[in-house]
């Protein structure tokens, strides 16, 4: 079989940040109709590779060769012009924009000067009902969830027609049902042949969907597999070394009985009105929202902590009714939320991991409005070592750190907190295999020291690993909900699609 040659090389790049290496010599073909993988751990170099292939990032060394010919990008116009396009991590939406005119953004069509926005709807549904967005191209972005956003994102990218297409951790927060039309439409595209380029931490979607994998640790190339040799132990070896997570449930079946520390009685919320909610959370149990984008789990989580009004119903914290609509309550009461989207959200990008990881805290332990600077350091540096944030440089502004380690400082932020309850949207996003199994281990802990918690969580496969019970929405309101020895991802995804009434017949 002859293979192609590639659309576009690396050769020997590297790249440095205030002297930390990101990137070392590494190399990389991609070639067209080709679907190549990209894994490893958080900061392993993976964003600040595709960033550089898609001219957001100038290399410090080496070169990238387009079709043979080398090229240096003097920005993401010039990218975008040679065919590549990038779908970041991050969501780069303008918020005040609708959706057409985000996919259409600085390309507008136009008719005798001026704005044709019956044309721009008109082909911004064609990309839209590729990704299967199913929204009219009217809609404010700032209205949508983030997995929709994320849609918008690959929609706009699409439209570029471009020849390699990088995608980065695109399905973090999609659903199953999502992610299954998605791999099937990146298929679609290598088959009609674009060179796609997937980063993901899920390693099931690599076995699926890639045709070849590389693998990135500490910024070098360590290994590449085909399509043959593929297999999850290859690539988790490869990425961190042997890491298995298993359950821990330890003697959770024992707490059959224990006393319930969260009650949500008679929950509307804003997004779904006619819905009415009722659950309850005991002490030291983890419990999974799952269901479709859309269904309404992210709108329960805010409107528990008060960032969503709630239009009726109460929630109750020990026997104590909990504020409405008053996150610093709510706070107050020990109630903690890691939000879906860590960037807009949950942290502030300018300031230092530090100042991030310890805001939350600093009111409860200053002394006379003074911030008490020797017990915030220890605690931020423990919090660090714990979470297993690198670099470990606590004054390092939190945007220079790779997504992963953005989440984990948020994560840091609430559980050095030692919450009663733990609300957690997509508490893993963008993190990888390694430190997911971190992550799970220290939610369990705080469970194990009587934290109801409460997450949110679109991947099936972490549901089932993760938590005791889980509860399956549906067009806001529940379908069902299953102890996690019970529970299939069959089950939960028809569930979640079809509902109770359909799934019983």
């Amino acid at each position: 079989m002859t293979v192609a040659p590639p659309i576009l090389q690396c050769r020997g790049l590297g790249k440095r940040f205030a002297g930390v290496h990101a990137l070392r010599g590494v190399d990389l073909d991609i070639r067209s109709g080709e679907v190549v993988a990209v894994v490893g751990a958080n900061g392993a170099g993976k964003s600040t590779l595709m960033k550089i292939l898609a001219g957001v990032l100038p290399q410090d060394s080496g070169e990238v060769l387009l079709a043979g010919n080398p090229i240096r990008f003097a920005g993401v116009r010039d990218a975008v012009r040679a065919g590549i396009a990038l779908v970041h991590q991050e969501l780069h939406l303008a918020d005040n924009v609708d959706v057409a005119g985000n996919i259409f953004l600085g390309r507008e069509p136009h008719r005798f000067g001026f704005l044709d926005r019956q044309a721009m709807h008109s082909q911004a549904r064609e990309w839209m009902s590729r990704v299967g967005l199913e929204l009219s191209p009217s809609t404010d972005v700032s209205t949508l969830s983030i997995g929709h956003r994320q849609m918008v994102e690959i929609a706009k990218a699409l439209s570029l027609r471009a020849k390699v297409l990088i995608l980065d951790e695109p399905t973090s927060s999609l659903s199953m049902g999502e992610t299954t039309r998605l791999l099937a439409l990146i298929r679609a595209l290598a088959e009609q042949g674009v060179a796609v380029v997937y980063i993901t931490h899920r390693l099931n979607e690599v076995l699926l969907c890639a045709d070849r994998a590389v693998v990135l640790r500490d910024g070098a190339r360590v290994a590449e597999f085909s399509r043959e040799q593929l297999t999850r132990e290859r690539l988790v070896h490869a990425m961190v070394g042997t890491i298995h997570e298993q359950h821990a449930r330890g003697d959770r079946e024992s707490r059959s009985g224990s006393t319930t520390r969260l009650l949500v009685r008679d929950l509307k919320t804003q997004a779904h009105p006619e819905a009415t909610i009722d659950f309850s959370i005991r002490r030291g149990e983890i419990v999974g929202l799952a269901g479709l984008v859309g269904s309404g789990r992210t709108e329960i989580l805010q409107s528990i902590f008060g960032i969503d009004k709630r239009i009726a119903g109460e929630v109750v914290l020990d026997g104590r009714l909990v504020a409405s609509n008053d996150p610093a309550a709510a706070a107050q009461r020990g109630i903690a939320m890691v939000p879906e989207d860590r960037q807009r959200d949950g942290l502030m990008l300018e300031d230092s991991v530090r100042l991030n990881a310890s805001i939350i805290r600093i009111s409860r332990e200053s002394v006379f409005g003074f911030i008490r600077g020797g017990l915030e350091r220890a605690g931020v540096a423990r919090m660090v070592g714990l979470m297993r944030i690198h670099p470990a440089t606590p004054e390092r502004p939190v945007g220079l750190f790779s997504g992963g380690n953005q989440q984990k400082v948020v994560l840091a932020k609430w559980l050095s907190t030692e919450p009663s309850v733990l609300l957690l949207d997509e508490p893993s996003r963008g993190v990888d295999v390694g430190a997911r199994a971190e992550i799970h281990s220290l939610i369990r802990q705080a469970s194990d020291r009587g934290a109801a918690v409460l997450c949110a969580i679109s991947d099936t496969e972490e549901l089932l690993l993760l938590c005791d019970r889980i509860i399956v929405m549906r067009m806001g309101r529940i379908e069902g909900e299953m102890d996690v020895a019970e529970a299939t991802e069959e089950s939960i995804t028809r569930l979640a699609i079809v509902g109770s009434v359909e799934f019983a017949a």
